[in-house]
């Protein structure tokens, strides 16, 4: 008898695809658009939590959760390493009080520290710190290893259902489709820059 060996999740595998199965139990009760749809947010639901558990044990190995590893990266990332606040927020779609507290843990571990704008005196900056990036870092690391890189599909199938989800959250109105490739261009110039480049630079001789 063929041993049955856990899935992605540490789960036995099911001995049927529920999606599938949900699906028909759909159509024989309403329609095929009601039923499709039912199928495709099932899917969807099912295969986040697949993907949720294993990025959760990752982020459990640097003493993260998603969101605190999320701002850190996006910290990481930006040319002058800090973001306000209300941009963490509006960016990330994480409410006010919930960045608040992101912030305030990541602020106790040391991985970054609020100043003040320097132009506006009403707005708090978030700045990450070298043990913050160096946690961001290492971090971005085990979990590209770990999940990014064996999704388990195709190149292709990669970026055709990224364009599917794209067309889908579009039309949630999740992002303004009108301008989203101008911003898009506008972050990847600042990232190119060269007062980036130097900062950079200045980051990588420290190291």
């Amino acid at each position: 008898m063929a041993r049955v060996t856990a899935g992605r999740g540490g789960y036995e595998p099911a001995p049927f695809d529920v999606v599938e199965a949900s699906r028909r139990v759909w159509l024989s009760q309403w329609n095929e658009e009601a039923a499709s749809g039912m199928a495709v947010f099932t899917a969807i639901l099912r295969s986040f939590q697949l993907l949720n558990d294993e990025v959760n044990r990752v982020m459990a190995r640097h003493d993260l959760t998603f969101a605190r590893y999320e701002v850190l990266t996006w910290l990481a990332t930006d040319p002058e390493s800090s973001l306000t606040l209300s941009w963490i927020s509006k960016t990330l779609r994480i409410p006010p009080a919930t960045v608040t507290n992101v912030i305030d843990r990541l602020e106790q571990d040391k991985h970054v520290r609020r100043v003040p704008h320097p132009s506006d005196a009403r707005t708090t900056l978030a700045v990450i710190t070298p043990r913050g990036r160096r946690v961001a870092t290492s971090a971005t690391e085990d979990l590209n290893a770990s999940v990014y890189e064996r999704v388990g599909l195709s190149m292709d199938q990669r970026h055709q259902l990224t364009d599917l989800l794209a067309e889908l959250r579009a039309n949630g109105n999740e992002f303004d489709v009108d301008r989203s490739q101008e911003v898009i261009e506008e972050l990847s110039a600042r990232h190119d820059s060269p007062r980036a480049a130097r900062a950079r630079k200045r980051r990588a001789d420290v190291a």
